[in-house]
């Protein structure tokens, strides 16, 4: 109880004893102790010694002698710690005044105990930080979801599981950074704080800026200022940071979230597949060692197939690819909330989701998208109404969007205006640029956090994110 240990941690101060110091300085890891003892067998008579630091997982007392778990970032070791050993007064202080979950350091000579496990014997103890609550539920983790994802320090600490996965985040990202900077591409930052909401569809979270006098957005996509620095003539450029859209919360969905967005000068949306399947595979062969991930396989190549193929293919009428009318009735029977002037393009796109994504398990690319719901895409010349598009989706879920990027500020203009008769905005100072000179182009946002669920095994977003966004408690 908080209680009994507040009142260790004055009995520390009473004896003159710091219970937060920071003069302790570790040799080891937990980790490098195994890798350099864990397979020798003739540690008896070792001399070596070692200084590690960590967590006290847990207290098995024989009376006078103590074992011991210590838990630092890299794993576990054991450690004895006895009386004859370090002493009477600090063997008596350690029983009475340390508790599990204390973080501590010791020093000591690696030995095998009689069942064979490494362990260090302990010369000298030092308590570095007293903690003032126990460990959740006898330090066997935390059963209910919901808590593990608000004490998320709590997770990591009694879960190995948990801790591993997000190094597996953290080799995923340094790995996508390098192979696009391998690539020539240049790692930019853009602004998260924009005057404007645009680069996507979505609903922005609004703030004030009393300096300035204006209202402004956190970002939804970096998609416009990147191209901007297409414009200036950075042909490969890419970043990778947070995101917001202020919609609903669920599986797929966090109101903050990590976005790779690159766009690459001189390139179409063809090119960007073959970039994506590379770049896909190779993060599962480095950091996974496989290419083969459950029910999911993804060495190249990737199936390719427009939408309307894909529609088709799960039964949707050839009319209703050309019937709005047709489309609207569709859609309705699948229980798509329509406001009813919605075009058929995006008509489509919304029975695409209920039809055929679910289905989508191996990586498709998903390509020929209407006009309507890609306003920054380019058209294609022998087809108007579709745009160089494409998403790619895995078990059923999207992970990437791409497109040629549209280069005709004339033309997305146009569209801006489109947009704006339906509440959106025009980016004037955008398309400034765009008058400048953008070069042929294209461009991909990845979302990171979804690409992490895919490659881990994992099934809501909010296992992949450190810190996902919960309800208030009440």
């Amino acid at each position: 109880m908080r209680a009994h240990r507040l009142a260790k941690l004055e009995e520390l101060r009473r004896q003159g004893i710091h219970p937060y110091p920071n003069d302790f300085r570790p040799t080891h890891t937990t980790a490098e102790v195994h890798r350099r003892y864990g397979g020798r067998e003739d540690l008896e008579g070792l001399e070596e010694r070692v200084r590690v630091a960590g967590r006290m997982m847990a207290f098995r007392d024989f009376g006078r002698a103590v074992f011991s778990h210590l838990q630092d970032g890299q794993g576990r070791i054991q450690i004895h710690v006895r009386r004859d050993v370090v002493g009477p007064e600090q063997f008596d202080r350690f029983k009475r005044l340390v508790d599990v979950g204390d973080i501590l350091g010791v020093e000591g000579v690696p030995f095998r105990t009689r069942t064979g496990e490494l362990t260090i014997r302990v010369e000298q103890l030092r308590l570095l930080a007293k903690a003032l609550r126990d460990l959740p539920e006898k330090w066997h983790g935390l059963t209910d979801v919901e808590a593990r994802y608000r004490r998320r320090y709590l997770d990591l600490m009694a879960n190995p599981e948990v801790r591993d996965l997000f190094k597996t985040r953290a080799r995923i990202i340094q790995y996508l950074r390098e192979f696009l900077t391998r690539r020539g591409f240049v790692e930019v930052e853009t602004p998260v704080l924009q005057p404007l909401a645009g680069g996507a569809a979505a609903r922005p979270f609004r703030t004030f800026h009393h300096a300035l006098q204006t209202e402004m957005y956190l970002r939804i996509a970096p998609e416009l200022y990147l191209k901007r620095l297409l414009v200036g003539g950075l042909d490969r450029v890419f970043e990778l940071g947070k995101s917001f859209r202020n919609e609903g919360v669920d599986s797929l969905h966090n109101p903050e979230f990590t976005m790779l967005e690159f766009y690459q000068a001189y390139a179409t949306y063809e090119d960007l597949m073959h970039l994506t399947e590379e770049m896909i595979a190779g993060v599962a062969r480095e950091v996974l060692g496989t290419t083969a991930l459950g029910q999911l396989e993804l060495r190249p190549p990737w199936r390719r197939i427009s939408l309307r193929d894909a529609l088709l293919a799960e039964g949707v009428p050839p009319s209703a690819l050309h019937d709005r009318e047709e489309a609207l009735r569709i859609a309705r029977g699948l229980g798509v909330a329509l406001e009813g002037d919605e075009p058929l393009g995006k008509l489509l796109v919304e029975i695409f989701e209920r039809v055929v994504e679910p289905k989508l398990i191996q990586p498709t690319f998903v390509t020929h998208w209407p006009v309507e719901v890609s306003p920054l895409a380019r058209r294609f010349d022998h087809d108007p109404n579709v745009v160089e598009r494409f998403e790619l989706f895995m078990l059923g879920r999207e992970v990437a969007n791409a497109f040629s990027e549209l280069n005709d500020p004339l033309d997305q203009r146009e569209r801006f205006l489109q947009q704006a008769a339906r509440g959106g905005q025009v980016g004037e100072d955008f398309l400034q640029a765009l008058e400048h000179g953008m070069p042929p182009a294209a461009g991909e946002g990845i979302g990171v956090d979804r690409l992490v669920m895919t490659l881990t095994g994992r099934h809501s977003i909010r296992e992949v994110m450190l810190f996902p966004q919960l309800r208030p408690q009440r």
